[in-house]
């Protein structure tokens, strides 16, 4: 079995393969106190709670906390006694880089693109709602184009409630108007059908720069699936972009 691993500010996500058949996606909460031995008795809980066993015969991790690659490492290795494939500068994606500086783009973002282009007619938009909110181009020949960065869903929420008076911290629902009535309601409108009318434009401002419509427009991470419910724009959900897009890295490297 292939172990999957994308490792973010907020969670670290993992997938397993079984041939083609991606049969597990779990999360957990990033940590950076613990230790790998930590690591891994979490992640051998996670999976006997699924029912899957340990029988990894490969790992691919992606990473946006360098300080945490290492120990996921070392406890992937302790449940397995597999060297982790980590994607960095240098491994082979399949993918062209197209940004003034290549090795400057997230871990995460390289996965998500090597997954859509893999999956999706092109060009394509990804959109990825985690920490920070990010939406990729993936121009027609599967190249890296570019992409824009804004503060994550839970980062505004989080600024709305620590850096006022008088507005609470909330639990994120899509609201039945855009006009709220009380403040709850105001801020859940705010956020969701904000956020959406954002990714419509940004969206719509990229094609009209890149000179072409997206044949495809996806969107992954955390709250995706619920904000884009909101866009105008039709857009695919795939929750396991990452991971699929992890998988063929490493067939390509392992090859």
């Amino acid at each position: 079995m292939l172990l999957t691993v994308d490792i973010g500010n907020t969670n670290i996500t993992t997938g397993m393969f079984e041939g083609d058949e991606l049969v597990l996606v779990t999360r957990i909460k990033t940590d950076r106190n613990k230790t790998p031995d930590q690591y891994s008795i979490e992640f051998k809980n996670i999976f006997s709670l699924y029912g899957i066993d340990c029988n990894i015969t490969g790992a691919a991790i992606s990473s946006v906390v360098p300080e945490l690659t290492r120990i996921v490492c070392q406890s992937i290795k302790t449940l397995s006694d597999i060297e982790p494939l980590v994607l960095v500068p240098g491994v082979k994606t399949g993918m062209n880089i197209l940004t003034d500086d290549p090795a400057q783009v997230g871990a995460d973002l390289v996965a998500g693109g090597v997954g859509a282009a893999n999956l999706y007619p092109l060009p394509c938009l990804i959109i990825d709602l985690g920490t920070a909110t990010k939406i990729c181009l993936i121009d027609e020949n599967g190249a890296f184009r570019g992409c824009t960065i804004s503060p994550g869903i839970g980062i505004s929420l989080e600024a709305l409630s620590s850096r006022t008076s008088q507005l609470p911290a909330i639990s994120l629902t899509t609201p039945s108007h855009s006009i709220g009535t009380n403040t709850i309601d105001s801020m859940e409108s705010g956020i969701v059908f904000g956020t959406a009318a954002m990714l419509d434009g940004l969206c719509a401002k990229i094609e009209e720069e890149y000179g072409k419509p997206a044949a495809t427009t996806v969107a992954t991470g955390g709250l995706s699936k619920d904000i884009i419910k909101s866009c105008k724009r039709d857009i695919i959900h795939n929750g396991e972009l990452i991971h699929h897009g992890l998988k063929k890295i490493y067939e390509k490297n392992k090859k």
